[in-house]
């Protein structure tokens, strides 16, 4: 099979696509690229998340670093992704290796690269990854590696806690001490995945459920949306709880439940949080959004004099101009969200954090700091329906919609559009409407954003008639 990074790493159906053969062939090239760029003296981190036979699949990819020369610090346990990159950042590693599908269903796994800045390998390295797979398996390249144990006694390959260095970061970051005094009642759901543990770490006291570690994530993908954190939201309506939070399957994706039991989206914890750091930590900088990302940080960004950028989907594009630019924010609708002062990835964990410390400065739960900033830039309404697309549908929507877009929907005209990442609609409002094939899974996408639900849910219904 031919080897595709997506939007964050390469993934794959275990046993199908993400087998020990493939996974080789993408490791050897990756040791390839960075013993020719120079970057493998510095070493390799490696870490892994709870899925299926992970643990097992990082030991594999560190016995090809030690076969090529390159020394590995290996996560003894599983690890988040952020601890993961924060090492990497941390050592001076010359990349990370994180084996992880994040917030994809249980039967999927994946291999994520990580820059020796911290950050998800840009566009530019993944295309280098996939023409340096493709020319070693057309010409017979050998897969060079040294068996685990051998490699462990020798010291090429060292286990390490990542923990200890990301945890002061953290709390460089965050008044933890503030939260802890606030005494707000919290509690975490980690989706059964590598964020498990880690929040209660650093606020002993705040409650975490689903923690157990179960590779079937409780027989749903790890992604922090509504519909899947239903236990979470029974809670916060108990009164049990101020702040629910949610972390995806390797925990650099973040969503949450708010007072009230509601679902608290990404947009509205960017809103928060972004309104946060300007406010209460007097930090600035332009502020850098996904195409499927809500219009209140827009506004958000005017209000505050704030230079805003959209970018294609996937946290890789807002990574490059956290490293070109100052950037102050930046994040995606998938709940990916990284800030200045860190570094240039997104952070589940952190971002859960940051929000807690919003709701103890201000002594406000998450629902009334988001009604507060609609009353004053307008109140708005999103939502997103998945749907399954085999390939060749996905194809010919795609061109059908490259070739003839359509200039009117639900009676409205489209006034522009964004064909950077899907197929974008934006209306005179300031509506909009977005139809966008997944980049790792046969998923079409409809998203879009409105003044009303009824315009929402009519926009979703005018998108699916399109889709066919």
């Amino acid at each position: 099979m031919q080897i595709k990074f997506g939007t964050d790493g390469w993934r794959g159906v275990i046993a199908r696509d993400f087998t020990f053969e493939n996974l080789s062939w993408v490791a050897q090239a990756t040791m390839d690229y960075l013993n020719r760029s120079g970057l493998g003296d510095k070493g390799l981190v490696i870490g892994y998340d709870r899925r299926f036979m992970s643990r097992d699949f990082a030991r594999r990819v560190a016995e090809i670093a030690a076969g090529n020369g390159i020394n590995v610090r290996l996560t003894e346990d599983y690890a988040p992704t952020p601890a993961v990159s924060w090492a990497v950042h941390e050592t001076g590693a010359g990349a990370g290796v994180m084996i992880t599908a994040s917030h994809n269903p249980p039967e999927y796994n994946g291999f994520k690269v990580k820059e020796a800045f911290g950050g998800s390998a840009l566009p530019a390295t993944t295309k280098i990854l996939e023409e340096i797979v493709a020319y070693n398996r057309e010409n017979g390249r050998r897969i060079i590696a040294v068996p685990y144990d051998e490699a462990v006694k020798k010291g090429t390959i060292e286990l390490f806690d990542p923990c200890e260095g990301y945890f002061h970061q953290i709390s460089r970051y965050v008044d933890l001490d503030l939260i802890a005094k606030a005494g707000i009642a919290a509690v975490v759901d980690p989706m059964y995945g590598a964020g498990c543990g880690y929040i209660p770490r650093l606020l002993p006291g705040i409650d975490e459920i689903h923690n157990s570690e179960n590779p079937s994530f409780g027989g749903q993908a790890p992604e922090p949306i509504g519909q899947h954190l239903q236990e979470l939201s029974a809670l916060l309506k108990s009164g049990r709880y101020r702040v629910g939070l949610a972390l995806d399957g390797d925990a650099d994706r973040i969503g949450a439940v708010d007072e009230h039991g509601e679902f608290f989206s990404s947009h509205c914890i960017f809103t928060v949080v972004l309104r946060h750091l300007i406010e209460h930590k007097k930090l600035t900088g332009a502020v850098v959004k996904t195409v499927s990302t809500t219009r209140m940080v827009d506004l958000l960004a005017e209000k505050y004099g704030l230079e805003l950028f959209e970018t294609p989907i996937g946290f890789k594009h807002i990574c490059g101009l956290m490293l070109e630019r100052d950037i102050l924010m930046g994040g995606e609708e998938s709940g990916g969200l990284g800030v200045k002062g860190h570094i240039p990835e997104r952070d589940g964990i952190l971002l859960g954090l940051l929000l807690l410390e919003a709701v103890a400065v201000s002594g406000k739960g998450l629902r009334q700091l988001l009604d507060e900033t609609m009353d004053e830039i307008g109140h708005f309404y999103y939502q997103r329906i998945d749907r399954r697309i085999e390939n060749e549908d996905k194809e010919r929507l795609i061109a059908r919609l490259r070739s003839a877009p359509p200039t009117v929907i639900d009676g409205q005209q489209v006034a522009a559009t964004n064909f950077s990442d899907g197929f974008k609609f934006i209306f005179e409002s300031g509506d909009w409407l977005l139809i966008r094939p997944s980049g790792t899974e046969p998923v079409l996408r409809l998203y879009s954003e409105a003044r009303s639900r009824d315009q929402v849910e009519r926009f979703l219904r005018q998108a699916a008639m399109i889709a066919g």
